[in-house]
């Protein structure tokens, strides 16, 4: 067996354990900046699983501004720990810390922006499906992507019952992958 099939599972396994925390923590801070409900089933959930890390951090990281200052060093050293792990284990044990810095950066825009397409895609359906159904998982999406698609609702045409804005919100973040991720990921590599 090669070593280079290890390495390959060895990152997925660190991608898939961090990812899924670091996606936690990411969908509490959407959560809080959107004023979602807090006693949504979903909510209290993604709260109990973060609040063991976050409540101590709190204590040393004040929110700034309004904005959740502890969980964005939180995702930011998760990040950044995924990145360097899974460079160990590929054998690229010289990488810098600023290149691992700015992928970080990099990785969590990505991720973020990954978030609020799939929270589209899942909106739209659910209008295809169910339309006005309440459901606490199709709350929290509708929580997650209001600040996304309120301004996009106010600059375009009302055409019925027909709503563009999930399509104009799903060219714009295509477009933020492409224009601003891209561009950090390539510098980035530059720093390794």
């Amino acid at each position: 067996m090669s070593g280079g099939y290890v390495a390959n599972a060895g990152t997925f396994l660190l991608d898939v354990v961090f990812g899924l925390y670091i996606g936690a923590v990411m969908l509490r801070l959407f959560l809080q900046w959107s004023r979602a409900d807090f006693y949504n089933p979903l909510s209290q959930a993604i709260v109990r699983l973060t609040n063991p890390v976050l409540r101590p951090l709190r204590r040393y990281i004040p929110a700034i501004g309004g904005i959740d200052t502890a969980s964005v060093v939180l995702i930011l050293v998760l990040q950044a720990l995924n990145l360097w792990l899974s460079l160990m284990v590929a054998g690229a044990a010289g990488a810098g810390f600023a290149g691992i810095a700015v992928l970080a950066i990099a990785e969590l825009l990505a991720k973020a922006l990954y978030i609020l397409t799939f929270a589209i895609f899942v909106q739209v359906i659910a209008s295809w499906v169910a339309p006005g159904a309440y459901n606490p998982a199709l709350s929290l999406v509708d929580s997650i992507t209001f600040p996304l698609l309120k301004p996009l609702r106010a600059l375009l045409p009302s055409l019925g019952g027909l709503d563009l804005t999930p399509m104009v919100a799903l060219v714009v973040l295509q477009l933020a992958q492409m224009l601003l991720v891209a561009p950090i990921r390539d510098f980035a590599v530059t720093l390794l």
